[in-house]
């Protein structure tokens, strides 16, 4: 008998060859099935014919933990509630909780639940997975290593104004510096910094985008600009991540929607100083009651509450030069490879190679030795790669890291 995948062709073969009168053990010699399951379907022909041979649906018959319509309207109204409020999250878990920490119903309905009925009533819309991306390689956080991320987000007053909010976060704690000013000029994103460090603590490492206010401009080759300036004094690798790519920065970009969408989206200022008046419900609701998933229930007050950081004094902020020096240290820019094998970044075009094009690689300033080191790693498995060691002169001299700094 010919190779067949077809389960019902089986079932139905069976059942004319023991209509003919054929013994089990002679049926199962021609049909790769066992005894059981020739038993099985021969019981169910004779009590339902041959439409007992197709399978039944598996859906339970009964369903005891089927929700009533008060239970879905429970949820939709709970759901316009936590929308009315000044801050706050309004998703699925967010609705759970709310149910259970009132016990409005028993059991809560499961997420999944939750999900569905907000759907079905055309309050929020299922996520679209998006095509696998190049691999991105990231170097392993040593235990005691501190990163933080730093981020703006703009936002216009009814009068027309613009405020700009600046988030630095904690990568570890979710612990969160903010700062709102009416600009995002290099003395603003400066006070930001130093104010956070002195509440934050100092990190090993701070992972900035390629906005001019951070990098310096890039129309003056291999300028430094104040912020990387002020990293390196305070003993600080920079990284900038790779151009136009906002998810490689996803924890503050994702407080900067938090924000917006939690506390910006449901107030209405007039002026900045509405904004300031306001800031602390923002920070209050996200410091003692949000609880960032990767914290497994604590929240970022809690968290950092547990680490050990070292902090920037206030003595120290004050003592820190007008003009900052080049100091000794080192700056990180994450590139993928263009088509023609280059990447770019301070206002100049370095050749890799054309066999890593569309790759994502590390290009390393170590300003003390003056040398640049491009790295590449092929995948999570592989080994990081030196591919390339270049001269990096730069147009001053280079300041020894204050012993203060060391870390």
């Amino acid at each position: 008998m010919a190779e067949h995948h077809d389960e019902l062709y089986w079932r139905r073969q069976a059942i004319r060859l023991r209509l003919k009168g054929w013994r089990p053990r002679q049926i199962l010699t021609r049909i790769p099935r066992k005894r059981e399951w020739l038993r099985k379907w021969w019981q169910r022909f004779t009590t339902l014919g041959w439409k007992g041979l197709y399978d039944r649906s598996r859906r339970p018959l009964h369903a005891p933990q089927a929700y009533t319509q008060q239970a879905h309207t429970v949820v939709l109204t709970v759901r316009r509630a936590l929308e009315q409020r000044q801050v706050g999250l309004v998703g699925a878990q967010a609705v759970q909780q709310e149910i259970r920490d009132h016990r409005l119903l028993q059991p809560a309905p499961s997420l999944a639940t939750i999900k569905r009925w907000l759907h079905t009533a055309g309050i929020t819309q299922p996520l679209v997975e998006q095509p696998p991306d190049s691999y991105y390689p990231e170097p392993a956080r040593p235990p005691q290593a501190v990163w933080q991320a730093c981020d703006w987000i703009a936002r216009y007053l009814e009068g027309g104004a613009k405020v700009f909010v600046f988030h630095t976060v904690d990568l570890e704690t979710r612990a969160l510096g903010q700062t709102i000013r009416e600009d995002k000029t290099v003395a603003s994103v400066r006070a930001h910094l130093l104010s956070t460090w002195q509440t934050l603590g100092l990190p090993h490492r701070l992972h900035l985008d390629n906005d001019a206010a951070f990098t310096g401009g890039e129309r003056t080759k291999r300028r430094l600009g104040t912020v990387v300036r002020l990293c390196l004094y305070v003993g600080i690798e920079v990284v900038f991540l790779p151009p136009a790519e906002p998810k490689r920065n996803a924890v503050v970009e994702r407080i900067n929607g938090l924000w917006a969408q939690q506390f910006w989206q449901r107030n209405h200022f007039r002026t900045i100083a509405d904004v300031l008046g306001r800031q602390g419900v923002f920070l209050d609701w996200y410091t003692q009651t949000y609880t960032p998933a990767c914290l497994e229930g604590l929240t970022p007050a809690q968290a950092q509450r547990r680490v050990r950081r070292v902090r920037l004094s206030k003595h120290q902020a004050l003592s820190l030069p007008a003009r900052l020096p080049i100091t000794a240290g080192r700056v990180h820019f994450v590139r993928r490879v263009a088509a023609d094998g280059t990447i770019s970044f301070l206002g100049e075009t370095w050749t890799v190679s054309q066999r890593l094009a569309h790759e994502y690689i590390w290009a390393t300033v170590i300003t003390h030795c003056r040398r640049l080191e491009l790295f590449h790693r092929r995948s999570a498995q592989a080994k990081w790669q030196r591919i390339k060691t270049c001269t990096y002169a730069l147009p001053e001299t280079v300041c020894r890291l204050r012993p203060e700094f060391k870390r």
